[in-house]
């Protein structure tokens, strides 16, 4: 989910992020007090400081509360050092520390864009035996390639679909679309009636790959489970997937029909939560985060999420959990920094944060508070039913930013759908390459 820790990315992911894809806030603020190296480890009294590095935009993760830090460090004796890094730079700035071997102890970030930008596998330490584990409900939000890497004590964020505005939907009398037919049907209606019926910001990269990236994810749940994996071992390519392209036309005929914003490729993300207030659009392919931004700002509108109706019975799409804790390879205090996620994931800590933050608990013992509406009907409907499927950030690699670019091109009048994976596939078989990936 690149979403928002890309931009985040998101989105999924996104997802970026803060504590999850939908904590990502201002980049404003300052560095003082927070500076790398500003505590040294081993102070007086044998004090030990550990560095967590963070984004900016995450300064209001749940896990980097001055409340919880304290306690922590008065339980423990060891201090917690932010590391706070420019959001727009976090990803360059981590692969530098981990190239030259000056790693912080624990570092905030999205599964997938871990994966793909910062070799999860080779930089970072494998979690499974860690006590907290065995507490853990849905270990996939956290795990890549069979073992838990992160930390997170939700397993609700980054669910990916369509969000909608129930209060239009009930004024026309919709019921939720359940095939791409239906799903045009009701955009002609909203159309009708003078609503801009989807919101695509695609001057935004990442926004271009919502509704593909779940949909190819369903499919390949459903008609080809090994799909991914044949991808990445060069045993089969992007540009020939007929579902795929037919995927990406689908989305692209919403457009042409005149169902969507004009001007796609000018209007960003940024934009969202003020169409959505406005009811000046009625739905957009994107994640959970952006329901929580806009009933935050006023609760009297009321959306929803649904799967992206490309085709009958859709799983709902759900980004790798974004604004996880990874401990590095060489971190100069792992055992410190195990201690940090053991505290967090205790019974009463962990019970704290979710109460607090409306999570959907991941832990065994701890409990999920009463959810706002549009959250407890994911979990009833697709959470607890097991109708969700990773996203397809959660199996790749490589940096898409390059799909995403083919995508915009198609919008732009430069690409069909066959060219824009022609142009994919050219550039993913590059970066595997480059990545040393066998078969490439």
């Amino acid at each position: 989910m690149h979403r928002k820790t890309k931009q985040v990315s998101a989105a999924v992911l996104a997802t970026a992020l803060a504590a999850s894809l939908s904590a990502c806030g201002s980049d404003s603020g300052s560095d003082s007090g927070a500076a790398e190296g500003s505590s040294p480890a081993g102070g007086k009294g044998g004090k030990v400081t550990i560095e967590l590095a963070i984004s900016k935009a995450s300064q209001d993760s749940a896990f980097v509360n001055e409340e919880l830090l304290k306690k922590f460090e008065d339980e423990t004796n060891i201090h917690v050092n932010l590391q706070l890094l420019p959001s727009e730079q976090i990803t360059t700035v981590l692969q530098t520390k981990l190239a030259v071997g000056e790693t912080p102890d624990i570092v905030q970030y999205n599964l997938a864009s871990a994966v793909t930008d910062l070799n999860l596998e080779r930089n970072f330490e494998i979690l499974d035996n860690e006590p907290w584990v065995g507490r853990v409900l849905n270990k996939d939000v956290l795990s890549a390639n069979g073992h838990v890497y992160g930390f997170h004590v939700s397993q609700d964020t980054g669910m990916q679909g369509v969000v909608y505005n129930k209060d239009i939907f009930k004024e026309l009398g919709l019921s939720i679309p359940k095939t791409y037919e239906e799903f045009l049907a009701v955009c002609e209606q909203i159309k009708a009636k003078g609503i801009t019926p989807l919101f695509m910001p695609f001057k935004d990269q990442w926004a271009t790959n919502i509704w593909v990236s779940a949909a190819l994810a369903d499919y390949a749940d459903k008609n080809d489970p090994t799909l991914f994996n044949d991808l990445n071992a060069n045993k089969k390519q992007w540009n020939e997937i007929p579902q795929l392209e037919a995927i990406i036309d689908q989305q692209y005929q919403l457009y042409k029909k005149g169902y969507t914003n004009a001007d796609v490729l000018s209007d960003s993300y940024d934009m969202a939560v003020g169409k959505f207030l406005n009811k000046e659009v009625a739905m957009m392919f994107m994640g959970d985060w952006l329901i929580q931004d806009v009933e935050t700002k006023d609760p009297n509108v009321h959306l929803g999420l649904f799967p992206i109706p490309y085709a009958d019975n859709v799983k709902m799409g759900a980004s790798p959990l974004g604004g996880q804790l990874f401990i590095p390879k060489q971190a100069k205090h792992m055992a410190e920094a195990k201690k940090f996620l053991e505290f967090l994931g205790s019974k009463d800590v962990a019970q704290q944060i979710v109460t607090e933050q409306k999570y959907v608990s991941n832990l065994s013992d701890v409990q999920t508070p009463e959810l706002p509406e549009y959250k407890q009907e994911i979990v009833d409907n697709y959470i607890t039913p097991k109708k969700t499927v990773i996203t397809m950030e959660g199996y790749l690699q490589v940096d898409m930013s390059e799909m995403y670019r083919s995508f915009q091109d198609v919008y732009a009048g430069g690409k069909s759908p066959k060219e824009a994976l022609d142009a994919w596939n050219v550039k993913f078989h590059q970066l595997m390459k480059d990545k040393g990936v066998a078969g490439f």
